[in-house]
């Protein structure tokens, strides 16, 4: 089966620009196109997309509250951001939204097939400024996830969960993935989250990134 991507952004230029990069890989499918978050929600339940590319500025509907619902109904879907700004708060507020990965518009033409293609299997992508930020520990302020405790506290089969929900699996897919109930899996996850003292998925994805659980692909300059 083809890799089915969507692509939102509300303008028309950019839009035929992303998905003729796109169309240029063998097996990959731009399945269809929105012009504003509300349209790319609508757009997913019905085309079922393994990627969608969304721009975070956007009328109606901004990208960042267009990823959060779309996750919610379709948490299997990967989400790759696309804006003008890399600050600290708007990284914080992509990975709250559940983003897998992160990409400025300037660099687009460059590394937009590398972006897709770290989440088509299954990694997570930020520009090499984004990975120093997050590797830092630049993002702990404001509420942010405090320096974690030491890997070794998880056993074996907890770091094979935060490996896939940090990769963006639901609670479902992790039991389905391990041969669990749902509410084992569920059960595993909030131990994780208690032992580790995190509050958020984005921080156990500061988390997995620090401590090697998940692999950070970076753009080769």
């Amino acid at each position: 089966m083809p890799f089915r991507i969507l692509v939102a952004d509300d303008h028309e230029v950019v839009r035929r620009g992303l998905c003729a990069l796109l169309r240029n890989q063998p097996e990959w499918e731009v399945c269809g196109e929105a012009a504003d978050g509300r349209e790319a929600v609508v757009r997913v339940l019905s085309l079922k997309p393994d990627v969608v590319i969304m721009d975070i500025g956007m009328p109606n509907l901004n990208g960042l509250e267009a990823t959060r619902q779309i996750l919610k109904t379709n948490p299997q879907v990967k989400v790759l951001i696309l804006t003008l700004h890399d600050s600290d708060q708007v990284v914080q507020e992509v990975l709250n939204a559940g983003a897998r990965g992160f990409l400025l518009k300037t660099d687009a033409a460059r590394d937009l097939v590398a972006a897709v293609d770290a989440l088509r299997r299954d990694k997570i992508y930020f520009t090499p400024k984004v990975a120093a930020m997050v590797l830092d520990g630049f993002l702990r302020k404001d509420g942010a996830a405090p320096e974690p405790p030491m890997r070794s506290r998880l056993t074996p089969r907890e770091r094979e969960i935060v490996q896939l929900l940090a990769e963006g699996k639901s609670s479902k897919e992790v039991a389905v993935a391990l041969g669990l109930s749902v509410k084992t899996a569920e059960t595993h996850r909030s131990n994780i989250m208690r032992k580790l003292e995190l509050h958020s998925v984005s921080d156990l994805v500061l988390y997995a990134v620090r401590n090697n659980i998940v692999h950070v692909v970076q753009p080769t300059l």
